[in-house]
């Protein structure tokens, strides 16, 4: 079970422990790190001077690791063709390396690397072998001296970043740092996520689906957040739901509801849904309800983003080329758009396939050729170029996916919900004080009106795509037996 009743201040004091010596290897992240932490930690020495040594321990890992890293790719790649399976799977073994790398390196550093860890694990971009690995950091929360120490690190990342690009100029990653000290420096105030949480459990005062925990002002400060006790189990726990006889399916549809009433009618978006931030509990009105916790870092959309994203979706829904392209210009990520309805429906954007199908062989060796075109500095250029919402957007969708694999949900749940929520979004709000409530009853039966239009849309395209398929069945089987008549007509005309 879960309870969400404290956060505990980031200043708070580190444990202490006996000193036992110091060697070099303490710079390797793969080495035991308690002699150096257990010396610097001793009272021996002045709060400062141990801040500051430990500050310098901390960095040395982190350029030890990601130089390492870098040559590590450098000389692991060098000399093969791009294209060749000699390359894909030498650069498969380094991604696998590195990943354990920067993880022991979050593990050692602890606070601040270890939100960057999930930071990155949480992204749909990154390789699926840093996915994997570095998601054994989602169950851990603040550390102690994480707001001391931040400064001093995301220096620290930002030169690596620019080290990195230095080395291989197609790889810039300063946008993700940036991103990342925006996001981390939004959690680390609890003042501020208090507000979140109370303007989350305002928007959905209506939901009996949802609940936020209530905050306790009275015992709310900027380093102590006291919140009510809530029970329940993660998210993903599928053998616990299945236990208390809660289908997993319903839980996928009831998440990714609340996720897309978040990005697309309200435009506040909770940024970091992995499964420890979402419990089930076994109470409810439908037999189970959410909890939603951690409001530390949430984006609020800008209107005219909002709205271009609801449009977005509604164009990706139908594959409608043309405005998916010219939706491209206004997030400024011209050619690019041509990505979109990969990056979020699985589709591209010549796909014939019915929705949540997946591609069809063809389309799957032409996107290969397409795609072998691809320079990493086509990925650094898109990412660059893409409003700072997006990226949240992205790493929010990310995570939702994971988790409706887990809960064993389909791709086309996520889909449908998105593409009705959309819709919703695109309707006029009505004002409960100044509208008739004809005129939201009429505005709502208009938007249910074009989903229900776009769903009717969907099943006859998906209709004709087997239909086509079973023409073509039909077409062989008919090829089949026909062939096989002419065949014991000519062997007794031979007899």
């Amino acid at each position: 079970m879960r309870t969400g009743i404290f956060k505990f201040p980031a200043k708070a004091k580190t444990r202490t422990a006996t000193a036992t010596g110091i060697s070099l290897a303490a710079f390797n992240p793969n080495s035991p790190s308690l002699s150096y932490d257990s010396f610097l930690r001793s009272s021996i020495f002045p709060e400062k001077i141990q801040t500051a040594f430990h500050g310098v321990i901390r960095s040395s890992r982190a350029i030890y690791t990601i130089a390492y890293t870098v040559v590590d790719y450098k000389y692991s790649l060098h000399g093969l063709p791009v294209d060749s399976h000699e390359y894909l799977q030498k650069l498969s073994e380094v991604h696998s390396r590195s990943a354990k790398r920067i993880r022991n390196l979050c593990e050692a550093n602890k606070g601040f690397y270890v939100k960057a860890g999930q930071f990155v694990a949480a992204l749909p971009q990154v390789p699926k072998e840093y996915s994997s690995t570095l998601s054994s950091l989602q169950d851990q929360v603040q550390y102690p001296g994480l707001e001391n120490q931040m400064k001093l690190d995301t220096s620290i990342m930002s030169f690596l970043s620019k080290c990195t690009e230095w080395f291989f100029p197609e790889y810039r990653f300063e946008w993700l740092v940036s991103e990342f000290v925006e996001a981390i420096s939004f959690e680390l105030d609890f003042i501020q996520e208090a507000r979140n949480s109370e303007r989350t459990a305002k928007n959905f005062k209506s939901n009996d689906m949802v609940r936020v925990p209530h905050i306790f002002w009275e015992l709310t400060t900027r380093q102590v957040l006291t919140m009510e006790f809530c029970r329940g189990r993660k998210v993903d726990a599928v053998e616990f739901l299945k236990e208390m006889g809660i289908n997993p399916i319903k839980v996928a549809k009831a998440l990714v509801e609340v996720y897309a009433e978040m990005i697309f009618i309200h435009g506040f978006v909770h940024g970091d849904p992995h499964p420890g931030n979402i419990l089930v509990s076994p109470e409810g009105r439908y037999g189970f309800s959410l909890v939603l916790l951690d409001h530390g870092i949430y984006k609020q959309l800008d209107e005219g983003f909002r709205l271009d994203y609801c449009e977005l979706w509604k164009a990706l829904i139908l594959l409608d080329s043309k405005k998916i392209q010219q939706l491209g210009e206004c997030f400024g990520v011209g050619k690019y758009a041509r990505y979109f309805p990969l990056i979020f429906t699985g589709r591209t954007i010549d796909s014939k396939s019915p929705l949540g199908r997946g591609m069809s062989s063809d389309e799957k060796r032409n996107l290969k050729q397409e795609l072998g075109s691809l320079q990493m500095e086509d990925i650094s250029s898109f990412m660059e170029s893409l409003p700072p919402e997006f990226l949240v957007i992205l790493r929010t969708d990310g995570l939702l996916r994971s988790i409706l694999r887990k809960l064993g949900a389909s791709q086309r749940v996520r889909l449908l919900a998105y593409a009705k929520y959309a819709l919703y979004g695109l309707s006029p709000r009505s004002n409960p004080q100044s509208d008739f409530p004809i005129k939201a009853v009429l505005s709502r039966l208009k938007t249910n009106i074009s989903y229900l239009h776009l769903r009717l849309v969907l099943e006859v395209l998906e209709l004709l795509s087997w239909m086509g398929k079973i023409r073509r069945l039909l077409y062989t089987l008919t090829e089949r037996f026909v062939g096989g008549i002419r065949s014991i007509l000519t062997l007794s005309l031979s007899n």
